[in-house]
């Protein structure tokens, strides 16, 4: 199973909402293009469904590791000028499922930042490339988003007591899906792979041992590039979907 071709985008979006499982999520798969809607004069948010208990390469003491992941993420969105940045509680890393609740939380940021825009992570498998993209929490937070996008979202009906603490039904109008199969909508981020870059070191429990992410990075941005139409440029490419 894979994505439809990516729709045309809006032209007109002003709030862009991104919702990813862990910290550096948005950054190993978009931190360029968000650096560059920043640009553009976009309010983008995050909503980080764990605090990546899970993660790290060395001996830091796991109870220290949420508090750590957290002001790395901050860091790395400050980065690439975000000021917005919140955590969901009670999710485990490794243990996220699509389920009710999550779905419930979903909405009631969705409701909360109205985005015309959701940037989140594809909740369809990549068999060609099990690590990474297709990690369990991916997949179920990508699933759990576009769930809450429709219908939960906008229907007036669902969770009546968010419309009486004023948080009314609210249509996102597209989904940019990160990570999936064969994505195919280019985003040049020539001029902002930098700030991609410092985004990505600034998760230091992450990539502080690789020693040449620098150079990974454009090999793999600048292939990518190539195979959709933009040659000796570095690219992110993601699936579009529209959802109204």
């Amino acid at each position: 199973m894979s994505f439809p071709p990516s729709a045309t985008p809006c032209q007109d979006v002003q709030r862009v909402l991104c919702v990813f499982a862990h910290p550096d999520d948005v950054d190993f798969g978009a931190a360029g293009t968000v650096a560059h809607w920043v640009d553009q004069g976009i309010e983008v948010s995050y909503l980080l469904v764990t605090r990546g208990d899970a993660g790290g390469f060395d001996d830091t003491p796991r109870e220290r590791m949420p508090a750590l992941r957290e002001a790395e993420q901050r860091a790395a969105a400050a980065a690439v000028g975000v000021k917005q940045v919140d955590f969901l509680e009670g999710y485990a890393d490794g243990s996220v499922t699509p389920s009710l609740q999550l779905r419930k939380e979903l909405v009631a940021a969705i409701r909360r930042a109205r985005p015309d825009r959701i940037l989140t992570s594809s909740p369809l498998r990549r068999w060609d490339r099990i690590a990474g993209p297709s990690h369990p929490d991916h997949l179920a937070v990508g699933e759990a988003t576009t769930c809450a996008v429709y219908p939960d979202a906008r229907n007036q009906f669902a969770h009546p007591e968010f419309a009486a603490a004023g948080l009314d039904a609210w249509t996102v109008r597209e989904i940019w899906y990160a990570g999936g199969p064969d994505p195919d909508h280019a985003v040049d981020i020539t001029d902002t792979f930098d700030r991609k870059l410092a985004a990505l070191r600034a998760h230091v429990s992450q990539t502080a041992h690789l020693t040449e992410l620098d150079s990974m990075l454009r090999e793999r941005l600048a292939g990518l590039a190539e195979s959709l139409g933009l040659p000796g440029r570095l690219a992110e490419a993601f699936t579009v979907v529209h959802t109204e």
